[in-house]
């Protein structure tokens, strides 16, 4: 090949990562699939879709070497390709938020505003935590809570938060994060507290926001 051949051959390659991008039910898969390895089952129920048209989109990403996958009885299992394709989700997103004035506006319609962590105030959070001055709630699924999760949060996942609200102090700021600045449960989790008369608010940040700024992230065998 000629070198506007090998050219031409190097962005079509690269550009294979971006067409398996290119569909927002895929980046939710991916979104989802950065807190830890699912079921196709459960990743078809995380995105609201059928689990045939869930195995279509994870085909397109496995093709582009974005997720592997592993046999499990009947079932088959997901899992990010690598910790930079969590990082490149986090770094997409972030880039969209920053440039893209109708995600801004469709962010400040649907959340209520969450606290946005700096790499100081992160730090600043895991020495309140580890004082024992804030109780952070990590509201996700508890699996998900084991693969990998804040240091000191608590497992309360929110399906199981009001009936476990009696274990949470009642004189101390509650914190709630969930799977990052999309994620819903967080925004419930918050409202939640606040109607049982806990002082609680949210951080947009995620596990895999954490791990692209370097933060130290806590596993549970």
């Amino acid at each position: 090949m000629n070198s506007r051949e090998i050219k031409d051959h190097l962005y079509t390659q690269v550009s294979r990562i971006g067409s398996a991008l290119g569909s927002p039910k895929r980046l939710e898969l991916l979104e989802v699939l950065a807190q830890g390895e699912k079921s196709v089952e459960a990743l078809a129920h995380a995105a609201s879709i059928d689990v045939k048209l869930a195995s279509a989109h994870l085909r397109v990403l496995r093709n582009a070497s974005l997720v592997d996958v592993r046999p499990d009885g009947k079932s088959r299992v997901y899992r990010l390709s690598g910790a930079d394709v969590s990082d490149l989700w986090v770094a997409l997103r972030s880039v969209a938020e920053s440039r893209l004035a109708e995600l801004q506006v469709a962010m400040n319609r649907l959340f209520s505003g969450p606290e946005r962590l700096t790499l100081e105030n992160a730090q600043s959070l895991l020495k309140k935590v580890r004082a024992g001055e804030v109780v952070l709630l990590d509201v996700r699924p508890e699996s998900e809570y084991r693969t990998a999760h804040i240091p000191g949060a608590r497992s309360v996942p929110l399906d199981e938060l009001e009936a476990r609200i009696q274990e949470l102090p009642q004189d101390k700021d509650v914190i709630a994060y969930c799977r990052g600045p999309f994620c819903v449960m967080s925004e419930a989790a918050v409202t939640l507290l606040a109607q049982h008369g806990l002082s609680a608010r949210k951080v947009a940040e995620g596990v895999p926001e954490w791990k692209a700024a370097g933060l130290p992230i806590e596993a549970t065998v």
